[in-house]
């Protein structure tokens, strides 16, 4: 495996689409400081996943896309893309099920935004940063690995925690992805943690729950004796308020008798005062009229006059404004001949100079025009020689480098050629690769388990998803059947009020009358009255009940001759019976009442015909018979020679309307209830599905956690196996491959050395003739240089002349005209002011001619206003004589207003008060009801002496004990049942989770075994390799690596280096020694474990010569089995390197690439 090439656009300082290849196993980035070079490096690092902006020298993620230059624009995205040769299958990771491993080439792409979104590619599929992680785990490849070094970092790596150098070592070991599955194993262990404490917490809380259910039910016992005798109380209670309800009634029923009397008494007397008061009005009304002529008169004359008052006023001052505008427009018009004098003789003194200047300006223009035309001449021959000079220096710019390239690439050449021969043939003795056939079984099992998990994991996830409905669905169902039992209760209420009313109006309710006794004896008490069976057309209640009257109180029979004998024994009081008879209807212009009411009432609706409005029933009410008569929808009845208007009905509608009400509330009734039972078998239908779901959700989660362990165990035994297998396969297939290489590279070596030879022997020739063409361009650029100056000072002189003759000509132009502008002003002033004086002369003389007339006719207004005024007094006097009897009258009304009103609000405070009376001794009754026990039962229990306050204070007593008792859990029985049943459940899946959690830590436990033993053994070949290779880098001395713990799994590891001769400590080392010590532990890693790709950015730079060529041929030899890419200054290491890539940055910002093939130069020179 190896990088083949970078694909960069956008990032930093690379802004087009930049190509970087790199062909062979030693690669050498150059170029001068500044130019981007860096921006390779951290180009790799990015695209592998690095997230922190400091590790990429900036501020923000977004600082890697390229900000802009003096001459490029910003732009919005950047992208970089990695291609690898995956030849030998070495990357493949966990990322689409380990499929990148059949893949040839791997390419990793990552694009940033402007607003920051990052977005991962591999092979153009979209993933994840931890997917591209993956594929790359176990090579040594990542952004903070081994395999890439960048600047300041070889020392920092000598100077590291502990804990970082043993990250490198776990890189190097293989057991990264170890790491990651030992997490998400944690992960799966501390969640089977949070749900067992859960479960624990909760099977604790209901252990406590149940034994305070034992307590609750014993409560309940007691709690049911005691209001067992708090509803006997209770019912005591509402039988003695019923006794004291019913005396009430009979004292209310005499008071409302006698307050009805006096009422009418009052109604009478203000009838007459009504009369009385109508009759002053009258009077006083035509007196008025009479005043009002009389004033309307005089009020006519007084405004004529004033109109005259005014007139003669007014033109009198307008008079006086005409004489005094004449006198001061004649004074303007004398001031404007004088300034038009003084403006003619300005006008012709600028017209003359004007006439002088014109020729002067003139000549200055020309001679200006004349030194800009000079002066481009002479600007544009610079442009060309400046042309011809720069392009000059860079043609010689560009040979020098070509030449300094290729002499360099010669030497180089020659080295390459004996290190390849040498190199060829050392990779004869080598193993072969070997195949372990249970890797494939593990594979297929792997997969397998896998399918189950996943099929399971969406079972659980439905499962969860299905409860949580379930249980939204309960609480939505309880919140129905709350509601439904609420709705039924009110409309309960409603209907028992409205009931209570109707049988009050209709005289079913008992009062201890004669009637009342008389219908209960017959067995009438409770028998349907007229207003209640009637069947009304919509609008017509009103008119139906006002032609009724008390017929709508009527007892309905079957046969009134049957009950004639029983009204003989009827003493006091009055009944109405009636039985339902048909009726027939006599054909007319309006329609029958008895046509809109369904019930047979015909014989007491004859007659009647019905009118939508007042007006239809004036209008037919001449073609009445007698015997005839018509009702309106308001109640208005209409006779031949009579009218009769009712009162209005209560606030809650007449007996017709409350019966239409009382079905209306009765169907409701009816309908609430069955949304209630409706709503309560929903509830029980959700309950039981959401048991029904429980179970399954504890038998699903049982198998996943089995299969989980399961795919864990066999993945672990399928990795360790891969690996194994995959490191030898690998080492077979890149010591063939670089085998062919090396024969390939000698052959291109040789052939670019001729090539690089012929090459520098034109660039030298070119250089010399080079020299002669600089100084033809050097001489001839300093002329012309002089020769602009001169030109550009006569050019500025002309200018500055022009520019000021410009402003004194400009200047007495616009003199010129303001002075024209504001004569000829002058003369339109003047010819306005001659005929406005023309005007105010004519004014005048209009004026005077009229004010004599205005004064005589003043005067005639004036007697007649005088004898209205005489008439206006008498009638005065007469009209404050009749508004005194009037003012008496209205008194005396108001007194019998009010006496009638405080009649009217007795009578209606007393009825009211019959009716709160009425409804309490209902409602007693019903709270009687709901006690389970009857009046009699209760009278029966009470002593003669029983009274309210002594059987309140009897249930303050016992209501005071159940207070004591505490809260009652009548259901507790039950369920205490249904919590122990769940108690076992519980039970149960914790002992699941336990064997669940005892699984995923014996897995851990595995993990921890294979990790200790992997990173021992790579800790110590490790070590062996940095003491045999710290010797060879500094020519003597020693190192070695050091635990800092005793557990192989968490140890951190430190360096010890004693350079030859000296005994400081890692601290203590030069900047020198530090970063050959950090090159040795680097070198010692890549020989356990080479990462395919070695990136060092210029990590030779505190070497001196001595060490660099070392650092050179630790390169060489371990390019055989690691990719070296060198980002470097130095010559020596630039040698080493069998291809260049130069990094230029011509244009300000901008990074190009300029690509070199050592070898192909080398066979060149040869040539």
């Amino acid at each position: 495996m190896r990088l083949k090439e970078i694909k960069l656009a956008g990032f930093k300082s690379f802004v087009d689409p930049t190509t970087v290849s790199f062909p062979g196993n030693r690669c050498a980035v150059v170029g001068p400081n500044g130019c981007g070079k860096s921006n390779i490096i951290d180009a790799v690092r990015w695209v592998l996943g690095e997230s922190s902006a400091r590790q990429l020298r900036g501020e923000a993620l977004t600082d890697v896309i390229f900000n802009g230059s003096s001459a490029r624009q910003p732009i919005s995205l950047a992208s970089i893309e990695l291609v690898f040769d995956n030849g030998d299958g070495r990357a493949g990771g966990e990322f689409g099920k380990g499929k990148f491993a059949a893949y040839s080439e791997i390419a990793v792409r990552r694009e940033l935004t402007r607003d920051a979104q990052s977005t991962y590619y591999l092979n153009g599929t979209r993933c994840r940063r931890r997917d591209v992680a993956d594929v790359f785990l176990g090579t040594g490849i990542g952004p903070r690995s081994y395999s890439i070094i960048e600047q300041g970092m070889v020392s920092q790596l000598v100077v590291a925690k502990p804990e970082e150098l043993r990250a490198y070592l776990e890189e190097a070991a293989g057991i990264s992805k170890y790491r990651e599955r030992r997490r998400e194993t944690q992960n799966r262990i501390k969640h089977t943690v949070d749900n067992l404490e859960r479960l624990t917490d909760r099977t604790d809380e209901l252990g406590r729950h149940l034994a305070h259910l034992k307590r609750q039910a014993r409560a309940a016992e007691r709690y049911r004796e005691f209001k067992a005798q708090e509803r006997r109380l209770s019912a005591e209670l509402h039988a003695l308020r019923l006794g004291a309800i019913g005396a009430g009634l009979s004292s209310k029923e005499s008071q409302i008798s006698t307050l009805d009397a006096e009422h009418e008494r009052a109604l009478a007397e203000r009838g007459n005062l009504d009369a009385a008061l109508e009759t002053k009005r009258a009077a006083l009304a035509e007196l008025n009229d009479e005043r009002g002529e009389v004033q309307g008169c005089w009020h006519g004359l007084a405004a004529d006059a004033a109109r005259l008052e005014q007139s003669i006023e007014y033109n009198t001052e307008r008079l006086s404004q005409y004489k005094r505008d004449l006198e001061d427009l004649a004074t303007r018009h004398r001031d404007t001949k004088e300034q038009l004098d003084a403006d003619s003789a300005r006008i012709e003194d600028l017209n003359a100079k004007l006439a002088a200047k014109a020729p002067r300006l003139a000549d200055s223009e020309a001679d200006d025009r004349a030194a800009a035309a000079r002066l481009g001449d002479i600007e544009e021959r610079v442009r060309q020689g400046q042309r011809a000079w720069e392009e000059h220096a860079s043609r010689v710019g560009a040979n020098r480098r070509e030449t300094d390239v290729k002499q360099s690439r010669i030497e180089h050449g020659e080295k390459v050629l004996q290190s390849l021969r040498a190199r060829a043939g050392a990779l004869e003795a080598e193993p072969g690769s070997v195949v372990d056939a249970g890797v494939e079984r593990l594979a297929r099992q792997i997969d397998e388990s896998a399918r189950r998990v996943d099929a399971l994991r969406t079972d659980l996830a439905a499962n969860t998803e299905a409860l949580a409905g379930a249980r939204e669905e309960r609480s939505l169902r309880e919140r129905a059947r709350d509601d439904a039992r609420s709705e039924s209760h009110r409309l309960r209420g409603e209907l028992a009020s409205v009931v209570a009313v109707q049988r009050a109006a209709v005289g079913k309710v008992p009062d201890g009358s004669e009637s009342t006794r008389w219908l209960r004896e017959h067995g009438l008490s409770d028998a349907p009255r007229l207003g209640e069976r009637l069947a009304v057309s919509p609008g017509w209640e009103s008119a139906v009940e006002a032609v009724l009257g008390d017929f709508v109180d009527a007892v309905a029979v079957d046969d009134t001759e049957a009950l004639a004998n029983g009204l003989r024994s009827l003493e006091g009081g009055g009944v109405t019976l009636y039985e339902a008879s048909s009726s027939s209807s006599t054909e007319w212009a309006l329609p029958s009442l008895a046509g809109l009411v369904d019930n047979a009432v015909g014989s007491l609706l004859a007659g009647v015909f019905a009118a939508d409005s007042i007006d239809d029933a004036f209008a037919h009410r001449s073609a009445l018979a007698p015997g005839q008569s018509i009702v309106t929808k308001d109640g208005i009845w209409l006779g031949p020679n009579w009218i009769r208007v009712g009162t209005q009905g209560d606030q809650d509608g007449g007996v017709v309307a409350r019966a239409r009400e009382i079905e209306r509330l009765e169907a409701a009734c009816r309908e609430a209830e069955a949304r209630v039972g409706d709503q309560e078998q929903r509830l029980a239908e959700t309950r039981e599905r959401l048991l029904v779901l429980e179970e399954e959700r504890e038998t699903v989660q049982a198998r996943y956690s089995e299969f989980a362990e399961e795919l864990s165990r066999v993945t672990l035994e399928h990795d360790v196996r891969q690996v194994r297998m995959e490191e030898a396969d690998v080492r077979a297939r890149r010591n063939a491959a670089e085998r062919e290489e090396i024969r390939s590279q000698i052959d291109d070596e040789t052939t670019l050395l001729v090539d690089f030879r012929v090459r520098l022997a034109e660039l030298v020739e070119a250089a010399e003739e080079m020299r002669t063409e600089a100084d033809a361009l050097r001489e001839n650029r300093d002329r012309e240089t002089g020769e602009l100056e001169q030109a550009r000072q006569d050019a500025f002189e002309a200018r500055d002349a022009l520019h000021a003759l410009r402003g004194e000509y400009q200047g007495m132009r616009a003199s010129l005209s303001a002075s024209e502008t504001a004569r000829q002003r002058l003369l339109d002033q003047r010819r306005d002011f001659d005929a406005r004086m023309t005007e105010l002369r004519t004014g005048i003389v209009e004026v005077e001619s009229v004010i004599p007339g205005q004064y005589e006719a003043l005067r005639e207004k004036s007697a007649e206003r005088q004898e209205l005024e005489s008439r206006l007094a008498a009638l005065r006097h007469e009209v404050e004589s009749v508004e005194a009897e009037l003012r008496a009258a209205t008194i005396r009304r108001a007194d019998a207003d009010a006496r009638v009103e405080s009649g009217r609000s007795r009578l209606e405070e007393a009825r009211v008060e019959r009716e709160r009376l009425v409804a309490n001794r209902d409602n007693e009754r019903a709270q009687l009801a709901e006690t389970g026990i009857d009046l009699a039962d209760a009278q029966r229990g009470l002593p003669a002496d029983a009274t309210q306050d002594v059987w309140i204070g009897s249930l303050e007593r016992l209501g005071a004990r159940i207070t004591r008792l505490g809260p009652i859990n009548l259901a507790a029985i039950d369920e205490y049942e249904e919590r122990s049943e769940e108690k076992l459940n519980l039970d149960a899946q914790r002992e699941d989770l336990e064997a669940a959690l005892a699984t995923l830590r014996n897995a851990i436990r595995r993990i921890d075994r294979d990790t200790r033993t992997r990173f021992k053994e790579t800790f110590e070949q490790v070590n062996e390799n940095l003491q045999a290779l710290f010797p060879r880098i500094f020519g003597g001395g020693s190192a070695r690596l050091v635990q800092t713990g005793d557990d192989w799994l968490d140890t951190g590891v430190a360096l010890m280096a004693r350079p030859p001769g000296k005994h400081p400590t890692i601290y203590q080392l030069s900047g020198g020694e530090k970063a050959m010590a950090a090159l040795a532990l680097i070198f010692a890693i890549f020989q356990l474990n080479p990462s395919p790709v070695c990136l060092l950015d210029e990590v030779d730079a505190p070497l001196d010569d001595t060490n660099v060529d070392r650092f050179g041929n630790l390169i060489r030899e371990m390019s055989d089995d690691v990719q070296f890419v060198v980002i470097t200054h130095n010559k020596q290491t630039i040698e080493m390197a069998d291809h260049l890539l130069g990094v230029t940055m011509q244009e300000a910002g901008v990074s190009r690439l300029v690509s070199v093939d050592m070898e192909g130069a080398a066979r060149m020179a040869a040539r």
